[in-house]
């Protein structure tokens, strides 16, 4: 089973708490609504670098996370009657992303393979209630992120595909899937166990929740895992991993039956 990632149009929609039409709702970029109790996450950043008197110097900061996406849990209820995902609160996924989105001097540049824990992070909030945004913001002052964009999501029965412009898809071989199409049956995991049959992992191309990571490398070298959140390119946003790559956030089946965000790994792979 794979959770397919709609993007839509930004609506007239009232504005909600914070004056934001997104505020509170499941949404792609902008910045994040948090529960005061959760802390923006950061990666510690080191610097070298020859001050004016010409002698080394070395500049230790925090560099805060891209914020990628927010996920309303009350919106997956009707594309995962299993519950194979939470159903409240709030789910958030953040990523050391700015070079991949065109800035090249950016200051963290985690490479191909399996990416350490200061480079990514989720965070789960069980209630969408007292939520408060928060911003980051260049020194001029401009907003240091994409414009917001707002998500749904579709599990295959409408038709709609998931994947939104710029996703590489098949490409003659290297690309394979690992799986194609949607699961039969109910994929609930077993006694509670979070042992989840095979066949409800299938999945494919595109951005999505669950199902196995598109590329067959991901698999491989993370064995027994499957997809939280899968990020494909995106020409719109000027998205590049490389060439025709995709990001993983995976997670075990058992973790994820145990809601053991602290256990999600990442992985970039490029054709």
């Amino acid at each position: 089973m794979a959770i397919q990632i709609k993007f839509r149009e930004a609506s007239g929609a009232s504005a909600g708490a914070a004056g934001d039409p997104l505020f509170g709702q499941s949404k792609w970029w902008g910045f994040p609504d948090m529960p005061e109790d959760l802390e923006y996450p950061e990666v510690p950043v080191r610097e070298e670098y020859v001050d004016d008197a010409g002698r080394d110097a070395v500049d230790e900061y925090d560099d805060p996370l891209t914020f990628i996406c927010q996920i309303r849990c009350s919106d997956l209820a009707a594309v995962d009657p299993d519950g194979l995902l939470p159903h409240e609160g709030m789910l958030y996924f953040f990523a050391a992303l700015d070079y991949f989105l065109g800035n090249l001097d950016a200051v963290v540049l985690p490479g191909l393979g399996e990416w350490e824990e200061p480079w990514f992070k989720v965070l789960w909030a069980p209630s969408c209630e007292n939520l408060h945004t928060h911003s980051i913001l260049y020194e001029d002052g401009t907003e240091a992120c994409l414009p917001a964009v707002p998500i749904a999501f579709s599990n295959g029965s409408d038709g709609v595909s998931g994947g939104a412009s710029g996703s590489c898809g098949s490409d003659g071989g290297s690309g394979e899937a690992s799986g194609s199409g949607e699961a039969s049956g109910s994929c609930g995991a077993d006694g509670g166990s979070g042992e989840v049959a095979d066949s409800c992992w299938v999945g494919g191309d595109g951005f999505q929740l669950l199902g196995r990571p598109f590329y067959d490398e991901v698999v491989q070298e993370m064995p027994g895992m499957i997809n939280l959140l899968q990020i494909d390119e995106n020409d719109d946003w000027n998205l590049r991993f490389f060439d025709c790559g995709m990001l993983n956030f995976l997670i075990a089946p058992a973790d994820l039956a145990a809601r053991r965000w602290s256990a999600v790994r990442c992985y970039l792979t490029s054709a």
